[in-house]
């Protein structure tokens, strides 16, 4: 067994020591291709356009508006005082109002209204171009809702009963006489012709025989 084994190991160490000639690399020859002469064209001569002058129009034959200019001027803020009262005990309607301003643009002024929840809503304000509106609102009294109730049920109107109308009655279509028309009566007509009437052969009906029906004699 061992011997086979380096008899093995011999052959491959052979084998593998052994060097085959190189083959040389195949050589192609280069194709050829046909050389095509370069095909001319004609040439043709640039084309030239015309040239317009430039149109001129004639100006306008009417004059330009002319708006009228006002001089910008800031009038200086007049003093006023005003004040006024509404008090209606029937539709329970209570304000007032009043407001004051100087020549500087400062307004002072206050309001109050009657709110319908029982309060009454008083509203002391100031105002000018540079602090703006700062108003300072106040409440007096307490805020009373009333328990709504529904109001009664009331049944509706009584309407009046209602009569169907009565509307006239016709004879039906079948009681009308039928109508009757004369029957027409055309006249013959007369034609003239050189060749008489035809005339048709009579033939009596044909007479067929009547044979007796036969059936098959079953065995």
């Amino acid at each position: 067994m061992k011997v086979f084994i380096c008899v093995v190991l011999i052959a491959v160490v052979a084998v593998n020591g052994q060097s085959y000639p190189k083959k040389p690399a195949p050589a192609y020859p280069s194709p050829s291709y046909p050389s095509y002469p370069k095909p001319s064209y004609p040439s043709y001569p640039k084309p030239s356009y015309p040239s317009y002058p430039k149109p001129s129009y004639p100006p306008a034959d009417y004059a330009k508006p002319a708006y009228p200019t006002y001089p910008q001027t800031y009038d200086a803020p007049m003093p006023y005082n005003f004040e006024w009262a509404v008090k209606d005990d029937y539709s329970n309607n209570n304000y007032n109002h009043q407001e004051t301003g100087d020549d500087k643009g400062y307004v002072t002024g206050s309001y109050s209204v009657d709110l319908p929840d029982g309060r009454k809503q008083t509203v002391e304000y100031k105002a000018d171009d540079y602090t703006g509106y700062v108003a300072d609102v106040k409440y007096e009294g307490e805020a009373q809702f009333s328990e709504s109730k529904p109001a009664p049920y009331k049944p509706a109107a009584a309407y009046p009963e209602y009569k169907q109308p009565a509307y006239p009655t016709y004879p039906a279509p079948s009681s009308y006489p039928k109508p009757t028309y004369p029957k027409p009566s055309y006249p013959k007509p007369a034609y003239k012709s050189e060749y008489p009437a035809p005339t048709y052969p009579s033939y009596p009906p044909p007479t067929y025989p009547s044979y007796p029906p036969r059936y098959p004699t079953r065995y």
